[in-house]
């Protein structure tokens, strides 16, 4: 399912050696501020102590994020903002009044603290490398006195880089080992309730307690027919025989007893033939009131039609005396501005009263026809056949309202799209989409498209709940899928921006799950779209369903997925 791709390496959020990745996930993605102290200055300790003007006027610590106020003193960027949040804040050191908008970020001081030297935070397990606290980070990723947690999830140990081989070859109780029996391979902690309940080449005793004192559990319920002590019941039961007893007798009783057998079978028959001839004299009764019935019938129909013509008639009369009665009201207009210009008042009113009353002759002829035909048995018919209209006109609003409805989609999907290159994708009823997923009726899920730019490329992310390739069944897969856009004619292809895509954990930890990569520009996954949409790529094994369902990804059964496209060296159209 996805196209060719280059993975770019970065850093893990939570760190981990290259080797002993997790095959499920990517390496993750470190956020810039991860090794820098939650408050204050750097607590690390340093080669050579460094001098007073490193220090933070509060905490006292070597400064982390300078920042040099009006007066000339440093302070840590977590200190200079306690220090405000007081009212009518003052510098410790002289007493200085201290103003936001005066205070600003010492870079030349940050860049010589970066490069000052300290020793590895994993000293006390024994590590003696030195480096610039700039690259404290890169060091760890290496470092084999590094403390990390077991990669296999469950397990809740840490150890010592140097330590994990070992860890995971003998000492971990989630390790994965093979059952000697099956050769079925499982976590260490589930082979032996494995063996105990499912696995199907274990040996275990009949329960009927025979000669066999060992069988395999897959050949067990074939034994329990051949078994010589397996209580069985007479196949002849219904047909009446309640014999039960072992394998053994049966054999005796059903040649000691066939004729009995014989017997009952016969008594079954001839009660089934009693009911047949039953059945066979209520269908010939049945059968007789079919021409009465079929004549009743054809007598209905034909006073159906009768009805039809009448009411079809009826609809005519009444369509030609409504145009009547509204041209005799358009006259009455006309006549009465004419009276109103020739004649003397009195002659038009009378004239107007006349014709007033010939058109409430109108009026009441129409009523009577109308009277008529509600109290008729035609009218009904008439009354009828307008629900049949109205249902028809209900039926072209239905189809009025369809067209409305996906006016509106459209609408809300273009509201909610973004331009800026980044898509927050929230998954509703996840337990719901992942038991279609699994029943195969819903495969996979679409996102809304986003953009990167009003003009830019037009992209969404495609999602596997229960995994697609290598990770059905296992994984939660995800796709980066390029569409066809309005403006794909001015745009530079193929598609080289570098995409990144991440579940977002829902917990206070915020450790989010990343993967990333840049475009293979030989992949048709990335060159112009001709389609809807090119061919997904992204990835199969993109986290293992056991992280995702056990971590704090889902919450209030919904997921957030997030997905952004490097629009940085993006040139405009």
């Amino acid at each position: 399912m996805s196209a060719g791709r280059n993975v770019e390496q970065q850093i893990a959020l939570q760190q981990r050696p290259p080797s002993l990745a997790m095959p499920s996930m990517a390496q993750r993605p470190r956020p810039e501020p991860s090794f820098l102290p939650l408050h204050g200055g750097f607590r690390d300790h340093f080669v050579t102590m460094p001098e007073a003007k490193y220090r933070c006027e509060s905490c006292r610590h070597v400064l982390c994020k300078p920042r040099q106020t009006e007066c000339g003193h440093r302070f840590c960027e977590s200190c200079i903002t306690d220090l405000l949040s007081k009212p009518n804040p003052v510098c410790p050191a002289d007493l200085e009044p201290l103003f936001e908008d005066k205070i600003f970020r010492d870079v030349c001081c940050n860049r010589e603290i970066m490069a000052l030297k300290v020793y590895c935070r994993s000293e006390k397990n024994g590590c003696k490398e030195q480096m610039s606290l700039q690259q404290v980070m890169d060091h760890l990723e290496v470092c084999p006195y590094f403390e990390v947690p077991c990669p296999l999830g469950k397990c809740k140990e840490k150890m010592m880089r140097k330590d994990m081989s070992e860890h995971l070859s003998r000492k971990c109780k989630h390790r994965e080992i093979t059952c000697e029996f099956c050769n079925h391979k499982m976590a260490l902690t589930e082979l032996q309730k494995h063996k105990d309940t499912v696995c199907p080449a274990f040996p275990v005793a009949c329960p009927n307690h025979c000669s066999f004192s060992s069988i395999l559990r897959s050949e067990l319920s074939s034994h329990q027919h051949d078994c010589p002590k397996a209580q069985v019941t007479c196949s002849f039961i219904r047909y009446g025989c309640s014999f039960k007893g072992l394998n053994q007798e049966m054999r005796e009783h059903e040649s000691s007893f066939a004729s009995e057998h014989l017997r009952l079978m016969a008594v079954r028959n001839t009660t089934l033939e009693a009911k047949v001839e039953d059945v066979k004299s209520e269908l010939m009764e049945r059968y007789k009131v079919l021409p009465s019935l079929s004549s009743r019938l054809a007598e209905v129909e034909t006073q159906y039609e009768e009805m039809r013509e009448k009411n079809r008639q009826l609809e005519q009369k009444l369509v030609s005396m409504q145009k009547l009665m509204s041209s005799h009201s358009e006259k009455l207009l006309e006549v009465e501005m004419e009276l109103r210009e020739l004649r003397p008042l009195r002659a038009m009113r009378e004239e107007v009263e006349a014709l007033r009353g010939s058109v409430e002759n109108m009026r009441s002829i129409v009523s009577s026809l109308d009277s008529g035909r509600v109290g008729s048995s035609s009218g009904s018919h008439t009354l009828g056949s307008l629900e049949q209209q109205l249902s028809r006109h209900d039926d072209m609003m239905s189809v009025h309202d369809i067209r409305l409805a996906e006016m509106d989609l459209k609408l809300q999907v273009l509201e909610t799209a973004s331009f800026n290159g980044t898509l927050i994708w929230k998954i509703r009823d996840y337990k719901r989409r992942k038991q279609e997923a699994v029943a195969s009726k819903t495969l996979s899920l679409y996102s809304q498209p986003f953009y990167t730019g009003y003009f830019g490329y037009k992209m969404c992310a495609r999602v596997y709940l229960n995994g697609d390739g290598m990770g059905k069944g296992t994984h939660l897969s995800l796709f980066f899928v390029v569409m066809r856009g309005e403006y794909d004619a001015l745009l530079p292809w193929p598609f080289k921006q570098k995409v990144t895509l991440m579940l977002m954990d829902q917990g206070p930890a915020r450790k989010h799950l990343g993967d990333a990569f840049k475009p293979d520009p030989n992949s048709s996954s990335f060159r112009r779209p001709t389609a809807e949409m090119n061919i997904a790529s992204g990835c199969p094994l993109f986290v293992a369903q056991t992280v995702l369902e056990n971590g704090t990804y889902i919450k209030d059964d919904t997921i957030f997925i997030k997905v952004t496209v490097d629009t940085s060296d993006l040139p405009d159209p």
